[in-house]
């Protein structure tokens, strides 16, 4: 009886726990990709977006795109675009069911190993609502701390499930699961380390005596050597993802920043999540780091805190052993991104707290519930205190969801919580610009580079928007400062090319184009402080600062393509429009510039083929109605020429060429009769 009522106890939290996650996270449905990262990951992968596939199964092994080695990320995310297609909403419902699964499977882990129901609900609320954890799961491109972390919590309970009965089948589940976590993010390197921390509590496994259960207990070293293949994996895993990091340009150097300055922001950043746990105010995408260095006397007395939680936790570990288990789960988890190793342009980050702050939950449900029978407070007024702080977590957290609605929103936040972030500015500018709100844009961008004035891709993203509002002249000349920044920059010269067919100089975009198609386009040989901006590119969005492009894309073939028609080379045109064509056949815009190269070789058939290709897709191209309707026209198909003249004149009755064709269509038809 009392076991079926604890049974109901545990059902009606679990129920409790994922509606009320569901409550606080359910607008992401209708939230869009972001601007930043949601583009690498989903909606400009090539890989992706298909779904799955043998061909996607195996980029998503061998691939180090993003800088990062997560083929179950991968993967993850080509199942929803098989599933969903591609589309932000419901890949957001995903990421938050992937966090309810965490949530649920952290109470009935933590229940199991510590036999306390409320303090491990408690330590599964405050995960679940936490406002430093809304990143994670706002952000389609944290599929990855999600995902991995299902793996790390499937993991430990498979661990729990070992110490209680051990056998060869329990203990391989658990390396099963843990490569798997491995696979979706190289964080939970540091698992086999806190398993070693819940031997010592509240698994009991170590010194000389049996447990209550009558369980007997192993020495250190059994303990050690039994984690050896986790620790295997773990290298394994260290090693590709250094390799994977520095390949992609996102390791910084310690030219960029050195030791002193890295030490200095870790012991300052661990506070700082601390802080922000406790008072989770001006919470932002993205941290920059300082552009002063860190005061000795800051980093100093963030030392000092550090070092005297560590002598508290030690001192009291024999009667309190969560409080040393807990400190050291959120200081041992952290190592990977605390920032000693340097991967990006961040001081710090939100989404690096999803597994550590575990431990200091741990420490305040035990503490707490132990504070709390100390002063003999009631089970009511108990209930009453732990419901103010999930409230209050919960009321946070949904106001910190709502600046995840759109890049715009987002990082309007951003630089609003934070000073000197150049690569918000850098990211709003592009925001701005497409939405055409060009001029906005371009004072952003001024702002990023005062903070970096010799980053070759922001000034490649300022020639961009300068283009875009028809300054060609002052963009080549922002072009021409990136590549004299890096010489190697060919993403600059691509773009002098396409500002300068803008102009109307086709041969000299020409000249530009087979200087770089000569080159070997490689983002990750692009050095200097911005290097890591150079992974966030947005190969659809002319607006875009790296617009990732290479000698053999689609896009570049195209753009080749026009300048080469317009220059009279037609045939060399068609060429590249085929090359196109081969790659993306629904490349609407080169179906239309083949038309028109097709045409001017007599090729008329093949043309007014490509027309009917494109109308079928826009079927308010006026001007395609009218490249049709002259192609029939030039057929002798008067008729449906005419048709094609007044449906581009009911699309656009201001469209004069298309009435001048009109009339002269009707004239000969009259003239004919």
């Amino acid at each position: 009886m009392i076991e079926q009522q604890s049974n109901h106890r545990r059902l009606l939290i679990c129920i409790l726990l994922a509606a009320v996650t569901f409550a606080v996270y359910l607008p992401v449905r209708n939230y869009s990709f972001l601007f930043y990262d949601d583009n690498v990951y989903v909606s400009d992968n090539a890989q992706v977006k298909p779904g799955l596939s043998w061909q996607g199964i195996k980029w998503a092994f061998t691939t180090g795109y993003g800088s990062n080695w997560h083929p179950l990320t991968w993967l993850s995310l080509m199942l929803d675009c098989e599933l969903f297609g591609v589309e932000p909403g419901p890949m957001h419902i995903v990421n938050v069911l992937f966090h309810i699964a965490n949530t649920l499977l952290l109470f009935i882990v933590f229940n199991r190993m510590t036999k306390a129901l409320w303090q491990s609900a408690f330590i599964a609320a405050l995960f679940a609502l936490h406002p430093l954890h809304v990143e994670s799961v706002a952000w389609i491109a944290e599929r990855k701390d999600v995902l991995s972390t299902l793996f790390w919590l499937l993991t430990m309970l498979a661990y729990v499930r070992y110490v209680e009965r051990s056998s060869a089948g329990r203990y391989i589940l658990v390396l099963v699961f843990f490569a798997l976590g491995l696979l979706a993010k190289p964080m939970l390197v540091t698992l086999p380390f806190v398993l070693l921390l819940l031997d010592y509590w509240p698994l009991e496994r170590t010194g000389g005596r049996r447990t209550e259960d009558g369980r007997r207990k192993a020495s250190l070293k059994w303990l050690i050597i039994e984690k050896i293949p986790l620790f295997f994996l773990s290298a394994a895993s260290s090693v590709i993802t250094f390799v994977v990091q520095r390949a992609g340009g996102s390791v910084l150097s310690i030219h960029a920043i050195n030791l002193s300055e890295r030490i200095s922001n870790a012991i300052v950043s661990y506070v700082s999540y601390i802080s922000k746990m406790f008072w989770p105010v001006g919470l932002a995408i993205l941290y920059p780091h300082p552009a002063d260095r860190i005061p000795v006397a800051k980093a100093l007395i963030c030392a000092v805190i550090l070092i005297l939680i560590t002598i508290i936790c030690l001192y009291y570990a024999r009667r309190r052993k969560y409080l040393l288990v807990g400190w050291l789960w959120y200081l041992g988890t952290l190592v990977p991104v605390i920032g000693v190793v340097q991967v990006g342009s961040q001081a710090m980050a939100d989404r690096y707290t999803y597994i550590p702050l575990i431990g200091l939950f741990l420490i305040i449900a035990f503490a707490g519930a132990e504070l709390l029978k100390k002063i003999s407070m009631g089970t009511v007024a108990a209930g009453v205190i732990a419901g103010v702080i999930l409230s209050a977590c919960g009321i946070t957290a949904a106001a910190q969801v709502r600046h995840w609605k759109d890049s715009l929103e987002l990082f309007e936040h951003a630089l609003d919580v934070t000073e000197n972030n150049y690569l918000v500015e850098n990211n709003y500018a592009n925001v701005l610009s497409n939405l055409g709100r060009n001029e906005e844009a371009l004072t952003h961008l001024v702002e990023a580079l005062r903070f970096l004035p010799d980053s070759p891709e922001m000034h490649n993203n300022y020639g961009n928007i300068l283009k875009k509002t028809g300054k060609f002249d002052q963009a080549i000349e922002q072009y021409e400062i990136a590549l004299k920044l890096n010489p190697d920059f060919d993403l600059a010269r691509y773009q002098i090319g396409v500002t300068l067919a803008a102009k109307g100089d086709y041969e000299g975009a020409i000249q530009q184009y087979r200087l770089y198609a000569g080159t070997a386009v490689n983002l990750a040989d692009i050095k200097g402080p911005g290097a890591e901006l150079a992974k966030k590119g947005n190969a659809d969005n002319a607006a875009n600062p790296f617009h990732i492009v290479n000698p053999d894309s689609a896009e570049f073939l195209s753009n080749f393509g026009f300048a080469l028609a317009q220059s009279g080379k037609p045939k060399e045109a068609i060429e590249c429009y085929d090359k196109v064509l081969a790659k993306d056949p629904n490349n609407v815009i080169t179906h239309g510039r083949l038309a028109l190269a097709l045409a001017s070789v007599g090729r008329i058939g093949e043309a007014i083929e490509q027309c009917r290709i494109v109308l079928a897709v826009r079927p308010d191209d006026f001007e395609m109605h009218n490249n049709l309707g002259m192609l029939l026209q030039n057929q002798g198909k008067l008729d449906e020429a005419i048709e094609s003249y007044k449906k581009a004149l009911q699309i656009d009755p201001n469209f004069q060429k298309a009435r001048e064709n009109l009339d002269t269509a009707l004239a000969q038809k009259q003239g004919g009769g």
